[in-house]
């Protein structure tokens, strides 16, 4: 059983990131003036030792303060160890700033700049290292049975079940449930192992017995009326309670809320390109890749151009109507790689294996992609962007909107030549929930970063395509 013992644990990380505080600054130290590495001159702005040695009186409770600051000292069994280490990258690098102004605005040219950068990568590397260790050690003991929290569930819902999912599936998180309160469901019914132990009525004789870490409520949407109750009941008893809604399908992961004077207000979906700023960065680096992009693919579409004039009669270019951003359609460029054919017998679906209307050079350029770079004339109309989900035939379309969940909303932002689904496999005839899933992920994640990283990936993994015919 756990009470208030994440307030001791971040007591012992304190502690030990004060440790590692002091260790690598000492160890910058040593590297700077005693490794051999650097060479000055003897007795020229070399300030002693102990005017290095007290400014770690300061250094190391204003580095605490910052590590609080970016939420390193806050529970971590649910999240992963990128962001913390991306914190600390964030903290360390406010540290160095007020470092480098404290010294400017004091006036102290001796203070050894090239120690201070050598400190700040060797923390960084400190404190990321011990995290992840602490990490592992945690969810090593958890995984055993150790420091575990039990949770009980007040309702029974499509939440419900979805939370018990992820509970077992990660046995390192250290949550252990007692079981489910619920007015409707039998007591008795088993999910998982879990067991309907009541009905909520039970709450007044369960949380006196002072057993539980944390109640978490999960009712149903049909049962909200009783949501106020219950979260009144549970709080008086002093047990952590939090609340799981059960309209995942509807709100995301991640909703954008505002405060309209008060009264919270959830937006159904936060789409960070509508920002206008982001917008315009986009942008910017649409046009510079592109440009970019086509004098360094101009030799490879020049010979495909030569190439598919010369085996097959028909135009180079093959003009194909999508529908982009704000569900306007537009013409797709691409290198054709069919033989020319009526539009109805075009529009009847999507190119399947061995499929007899491919030419020869243009199974190679499917395979290849090279099909797909006249699009950087897209993206320079402002049709397209570089990464963003990829558009769809209208046909397709009116189709999808209908039978797949959420569809639509890849047309909040441009369609892009590489995204997220292409690069985690979903190209050509693949999944079309799973598409939309990464589609969905990009859309409400957008960052420059993951921008740069999709088009990172597509150099290295996107460019064969193994699902094209």
């Amino acid at each position: 059983m756990i009470k208030d013992n994440q307030k001791y644990f971040n007591g012992l990380h304190v502690v030990l990131d004060g440790v590692v505080i002091a260790v690598t600054y000492a160890l910058a130290w040593w590297i700077r003036f005693f490794s051999g590495f650097f060479h000055d001159e003897a007795g020229v702005g070399t300030l002693p030792p102990r005017v290095y040695f007290f400014a770690l009186v300061f250094i190391v409770p204003v580095y605490l303060v910052l590590n609080d600051l970016f939420n390193l000292y806050t529970s971590k069994r649910y999240s992963a160890s990128r962001r913390d280490v991306w914190n600390v990258i964030k903290a360390n690098t406010v540290g160095l700033l007020l470092f480098m102004v404290t010294l400017y605005v004091i006036n102290q040219p001796h203070f050894s700049r090239s120690m201070i950068f050598i400190f700040f990568v060797l923390n960084i590397v400190g404190q990321s290292l011990t995290r992840v260790l602490v990490r592992r050690v945690l969810r090593t003991f958890r995984k055993k049975g150790y420091n575990v929290k039990y949770v009980l569930l007040v309702g029974y819902s499509r939440a419900a079940e979805q939370y018990i999912d992820r509970l077992i599936a990660n046995p390192q998180w250290g949550y252990v449930v007692r079981g489910i309160l619920d007015n409707h469901v039998p007591r008795g019914t088993l999910y998982k192992g879990v067991k309907v132990l009541g009905t909520t009525g039970n709450l007044e004789f369960i949380l006196p017995e002072n057993k539980l870490d944390e109640i978490a409520i999960t009712l149903a949407l049909k049962d909200y009326d009783i949501l106020e109750e219950v979260v009144d009941q549970c709080e008086k008893s002093g047990v952590h309670t939090k609340f799981i809604p059960d309209y995942n399908s509807v709100i995301p992961s991640k909703p954008y809320t505002e405060d309209l004077n008060g009264l919270p207000v959830i937006n159904i979906r936060y789409v960070p390109l509508s920002n206008t700023l982001n917008r315009v960065a986009k942008r910017a680096v649409d046009i510079f890749g592109a440009v970019f992009a086509l004098v360094l693919f101009s030799p490879v579409m020049l010979i495909s151009a030569i190439v598919v004039k010369c085996t097959s009669p028909g135009p180079v270019i093959f003009k194909q109507e999508r529908v982009g951003l704000h569900n306007e359609p537009f013409k797709m460029y691409k290198f054709r790689t069919m033989e020319v054919q009526k539009a109805s017998e075009e529009k009847k679906g999507w190119t399947t294996k061995d499929d007899p209307r491919v030419t020869k050079v243009g199974k190679f350029l499917r395979r290849t992609s090279f099909d797909e770079l006249p699009q950087f004339f897209n993206v320079l109309k402002g049709n397209m962007s570089l990464v963003g989900p990829r558009p769809e035939r209208p046909f397709f379309v009116e189709k999808f909107k209908e039978e797949v969940p959420r569809y639509m909303i890849k047309h909040q932002v441009r369609p892009g030549i590489t995204g997220w689904a292409q690069v985690n496999g979903y190209r050509g005839d693949t999944s079309i929930r799973k598409r939309i899933d990464c589609d969905l992920y990009y859309i409400e994640n957008w960052t420059m970063g993951l921008d740069f990283r999709i088009l990172f990936l597509t150099i290295f993994k996107g460019f064969i395509n193994k699902n094209a015919y």
